[in-house]
């Protein structure tokens, strides 16, 4: 009860300064807690969440909730039932406190809409908390939970972790059903969870991966938490490429990446440079997929007319895309599959930065990253989205410093569905980069 009771204090607190949560559950919280301290009084088994209290991403149904999208449109459908990744973390006893904002529609790498405003960064007000899923990594990064819910199509579990200073994993393609899409048969589309650590990850992943028919491409495999113990770093063969080939990554980003080379490397680790052939239309070409995705989505809704401008944009492109663009999506997508391939033919793990910048101030917005720069790389503010397009390889962001007053993140790809092993990977180097502590308004 007490647990939830500081929760909501200091979410209460959290949303003056930094605008995280669409709708807080106070009451069903509460009483949830007191069933939960009636279970522990009765001295019966307790599930892994018992208790805990949790976030969910406002794109993602809970019964009784039905979510806004981060929208002014109306959804044609009013009662979306819940979503089976809610489902399972309430069976494990998870409390939902509430539900945390997100981009509109979730499309952009910034949480900022007509509907709810800007959601800020806890560590500066005036920075943006990355997106889309930035309400939930506000909701751990400030102390209100430690573990919130979020999809990735693009990043957008990955880069508000990174952006936020906390934990953040992609796990690979269906590992964790998703099924709030209009299509079961995306391929850069997963959820996964925002957590203070990667123990805590661990514990999202435990009781929330698994089949089911909802997600036709959902993985029947047990999730084996005894895999995701800690690895050994001796000896452990790194792969590490500082700007994935073709992006502009800042020199705080730079520096504090290959800091973390020399440390893994005090420690045994072998870290070989990768050169990767990438170019900006990894981005390009992962944006025609992206927005013919987003396009069908808008077609659930009864007024896109309402939606943001922005948003609209990339409707309108999505509209337009074809079948052969989306084949030429795909020949990309098998090269870069055929590029990483040959990394972990010699290499156990990949690294990058999550980031090539920290976060950006709040009212920047994507297309102020999407230009090419007189060096000849890309002005990106992500380098998560190329592997949405690998979509099997898990990916995980984690804090490793602060640069300044803000945090920067390392991107951690496992091999391809691997990911408790990715998970032990993070669960290394979270010993020797230990999570960041909490900003301080």
């Amino acid at each position: 009860m007490d647990i939830v009771t500081e929760a909501l204090a200091r979410a209460e607190d959290v949303q003056k300064h930094c605008n995280a949560f669409t709708r807080l559950f106070a009451k069903e919280a509460l009483e949830r807690a007191r069933e939960a301290d009636r279970t522990l009084a009765l001295g019966k088994p307790m599930r892994p969440l018992d208790g805990i209290p949790v976030c969910i991403k406002d794109m993602t149904p809970i019964a009784g909730h039905p979510p806004s999208y981060g929208t002014w449109a109306r959804a044609k459908c009013v009662d979306p039932g819940e979503a089976v990744i809610v489902s399972r973390l309430k069976r494990a006893g998870a409390i939902i406190l509430g539900q945390t904002t997100t981009a509109e529609l979730a499309f952009s790498s910034f949480t900022a809409t007509e509907r709810y405003g800007i959601t800020r960064n806890p560590w500066e007000q005036d920075r943006t908390s990355g997106g889309s899923s930035g309400g939930s990594a506000v909701a751990v990064a400030a102390g209100v939970v430690p573990l919130a819910e979020g999809s990735d199509m693009g990043g957008s579990v990955r880069i508000p972790a990174a952006a936020c200073g906390v934990v953040g994993m992609k796990p690979s393609l269906g590992r964790i059903p998703m099924d709030i899409l209009p299509t079961p048969c995306d391929t850069i589309s997963h959820f996964g969870p925002i957590a203070a650590s990667v123990q805590d990850a661990v514990t999202f992943l435990s009781v929330t991966a698994g089949h089911d028919p909802v997600d036709l491409l959902s993985q029947k495999r047990p999730f084996l938490t005894p895999e995701t113990a800690p690895a050994a770093l001796h000896g452990l063969r790194i792969a590490a490429s500082v700007d994935l080939g073709y992006c502009d990554v800042s020199q705080e980003v730079a520096e504090a990446f290959h800091e973390v080379l020399t440390r893994l490397r005090a420690q045994g680790a072998e870290v070989v440079e990768a050169r990767l052939p990438w170019r900006r239309e990894v981005y390009d070409l992962w944006a025609t997929h992206w927005n013919a995705l987003l396009a069908a989505m808008a077609e659930e809704f009864e007024d896109i007319s309402r939606m943001g401008t922005s948003l609209q944009h990339c409707l309108k492109q999505g509209r337009r895309v074809s079948a052969r663009d989306l084949a030429e999506v795909g020949r990309l997508r098998k090269a870069m599959a055929t590029d990483m391939r040959r990394i972990f033919a010699t290499c156990d793990v990949f690294l990058s930065p999550t980031l090539a910048r920290t976060a950006p101030s709040a009212d920047k917005t994507d297309a102020d990253f999407e230009g090419d720069l007189p060096n000849g790389k890309f002005h990106a503010f992500d380098m998560a989205h190329p592997f949405n397009m690998l979509a099997a390889y898990p990916a995980i962001s984690m804090p490793v410093r602060l640069s300044g007053s803000m945090p920067v993140g390392i991107q951690i790809v496992g091999p391809v569905y691997e990911d408790e092993r990715t998970l032990a990977l993070a669960g290394a180097f979270e010993q020797i980069f230990p999570p960041l502590p909490l900003p301080i308004f």
